[in-house]
Formats: structure tokens, sequence, C-alpha cells
């Protein structure tokens, strides 16, 4: 019987032991190392904001305190940087990215093979924050509550085919049938809001909070240019509940209808992930999923964040992951239905 608690000290000596060579294997690569950040958007978006805020912060928790260089790599609604990522950038843990979730949803809502881009085959550190995406529209357009897109036409900017500015109001006109006329090409998301002030286009949909809140501050006060039309997600952000503002699958009529924006809309639970091409070694991926969580809860970051307001709500790599497989597991059924809106003009 004394053997026993003697065996366990030695097995839990050996996997902590394991545990600290890992550590310093990582340290050992990464240090003199530079870490790239690849932002799928271009500069001043949501995505570059979160890629640039954790890479002002990031050297202090990565073991061997490597160098950390954001790289912009906009195009196709972060697509681009995604499949960069995939194929391309070095499988060492030197190269990581950050991009809109539409871009990890690409091949299931569009029918694309997955042999030369499989997003479930990405090593996810984790996600930033759990963001909502709202429509956004002048306080002038006819159009003034989401009920009345049933009958008036809103006119909306985006930029391009797999940004979330194409696709959420492209969805929800093709699974809700709302009345929204897209005017897509538009570099980001600034360059929207710059339309929208000239009064080239009434609004935006697909905008996230978090960078809705950095172009438009005052959005919520009565002397704003614009007002928060609709939420598009499953659940409401308590401030904009507090302030009226309903959900966009609310006014689902029937069974598809809403699973169907459910589906679509659960890529808003991770709106800033953060992710390595598949092939990283499993030390460096643990040094570093630790190492993302731990910098999230930095007091400096924190500080930085909630000084530009800027929201923080760490999911972790696993379950991003374990998220991502359960919706690539949607029913074919349903898939084909949210397909036939992707592919529409």
């Amino acid at each position: 019987m004394r053997q026993i608690p003697r065996a366990l000290m030695c097995a839990a000596a050996i996997v902590l032991t394991g545990a600290a060579v890992k550590a310093q294997d990582a340290a050992t690569f990464f240090k003199g190392k530079t870490v790239t950040i690849i932002a799928g958007s271009a500069s001043g978006g949501g995505v570059d904001i979160y890629a640039r805020l954790l890479g002002r912060h990031f050297q202090k928790t990565i073991p061997g305190n490597p160098g950390i260089v954001v790289q912009n790599m906009p195009g196709a609604g972060s697509l681009a940087a995604a499949r960069h990522l995939y194929s391309l950038a070095p499988k060492d843990g030197t190269s990581m990215a950050v991009v809109l979730s539409t871009a990890l949803f690409d091949p299931l809502m569009t029918g694309q093979d997955l042999t030369s881009y499989d997003p479930r085959k990405f090593i996810f550190l984790g996600n930033a924050n759990a963001d909502t995406s709202v429509c956004i529209t002048r306080k002038d357009a006819p159009v003034q509550s989401y009920a009345d897109l049933f009958d008036k036409e809103l006119v909306v900017g985006g930029t391009g085919p797999g940004s979330a500015l194409v696709d959420y109001p492209v969805m929800e006109k093709h699974i809700l049938g709302v009345k929204v006329k897209l005017i897509a090409g538009y570099k980001g998301s600034n360059e929207v809001s710059l339309a929208i002030q000239r009064n080239e286009v009434q609004g935006i949909c697909g905008l996230l909070w978090s960078s809705a809140k950095q172009q438009y501050p005052d959005m919520l006060k009565p002397e704003s240019l614009v007002k928060v039309l609709v939420q598009q997600d499953t659940q409401s952000l308590p401030v904009l509940k507090a302030a009226g503002v309903p959900l966009s699958m609310d006014f689902a009529k029937t069974p598809q209808q809403k699973q169907a924006m459910e589906v679509f809309l659960q890529q808003g639970s991770i709106s800033r992930p953060f992710f390595l091409p598949p092939g990283v070694p499993a030390d460096r991926v643990a040094a570093l999923r630790k190492s993302f969580l731990e910098v999230l809860a930095d007091p400096e970051l924190v500080a930085e964040a909630t000084k530009a307001s800027l929201d923080i709500a760490p999911q972790t790599g696993e379950e991003v992951q374990k998220l991502i497989d359960k919706l690539y597991a949607t029913p074919p059924d349903l898939i084909a239905f949210l397909r036939k809106g992707m592919s529409a003009p």
C-alpha cells in the first residue's frame, strides 16, 4: 500500500517534468524569432484593431519573447488571408492570423471543395471576443424599422464577396425576404461609413458592434446621423436590448427560416478568431494557446482595450474548434438552402 502513493508521486513528477521540458523547448524555439500576425482586413478595420492590440502585448507572454509584426492582408472578406495561412505561411508557429469569421465558413456556405482549403484543420488559439453584428442606417432613410424592410427598400454598402458586409444582407434577404439593395465594392467598413456620411448609401449591415462603436461613437445619442436598425445575432446585447433594438432572427416566420438564421448567425460567436496553420508542432501550439489567454488577461492590454471601448471576452482554442466542427456538421438540406442564398447575384 505504501508503494501506491510513491508511484503516483513518480508519475506526477514525470508529467511535470515533461511539461517543463515542452515549455523550455517552445522558449528555445521562439527566442530570437519574429511572429507574424496576419490581419485579414485593411488598416483601421475591426480585425486590424484587434490584431494590433495583441501585437503590442503578445511578446510578454510567449515563451522566448519573440518579436511581433502585424501584416495586413485584405481581400475577399479575409478569405485571402485565411487561404494564405493555410497553404503558404510557415507551419512552425511563427505565423498566425485573425480574420472575419465568414472566411472560416466559406466552404460550408458556398460548397467549395475542402481539398484545397479546409478551415476545420486550422489550429485555433482562441477567440478574443464574441461579438454581435448590427445593421446601421441613416436616420433620414425611408426605412425606419426592420419591419419596414418587408415593404420598403434599403440601400446598403458592402465590400467584396465573402465578407460579412455582403453575406449578412444577402443572406437575410434570401432567408427572411427583406428588401435590401447591396452596393458592393468598397475597400472596407471605413469606406462604407464615409459613403453613408455622403448619402451615397443609406446603411451598412453585418458590421460588428466593436467596430461600429469605433466608427459611430455617438450612434445611440439623439444627435447622431445614424441609428442601429437591428441586431444580427442569436442573443441581444444588453445595451442594445435596453435601447429597444430587435433581433433580425425574431422576424423568422417558418421553422426553416428560424433554423437557417440560427446556423448562419452562429459565426458571430467567434468574431475575432486567432489561429495557426495546420501542422504546427504540439508543444508550440500548447505554448501559444496558453500565451493567448494570458495576454488577453494582461492588465495593460485590458486597460488599453477599455480606453478604446474594445470588448474582450476570450474563448479557448478548444471551444472555437468545437464550434467549427459543429457547424460543419449541419444537416445537408439546411446547408443546401443556405448555399442557394449565397449563390444568388
